[in-house]
């Protein structure tokens, strides 16, 4: 892959295939270092959901060991309404 004067890069057309972009999608580039990643940012939200659904269960389940106690409702009514 070459680096046009207009500093510009084509995606491999097999790549295009393969994660179906087409003209007019939005790309995400990220940085990290010197390494660089491009990735569709339709559906990222999702993507970043689904990664960290796991965390924020955990974080329920400590918040609620760390402040259980019987006198406060307020905790009750937001767990009743998570289910």
């Amino acid at each position: 892959m070459k680096v046009s004067q207009k500093v510009q890069i084509v995606i491999p057309t097999s790549i295009q295939k393969e994660l179906k972009i087409k003209k007019g999608d939005e790309l995400l580039l990220v940085k990290k270092g010197r390494k660089i990643m491009l990735e569709k940012s339709q559906g990222l939200a999702r993507n970043v959901e689904d990664d960290f659904k796991d965390l924020l269960v955990l974080a329920e389940h400590t918040a609620k060991k760390l402040w259980d106690n019987k006198e406060d409702e307020i905790w009750n009514e937001y767990l009743k309404d998570k289910k």
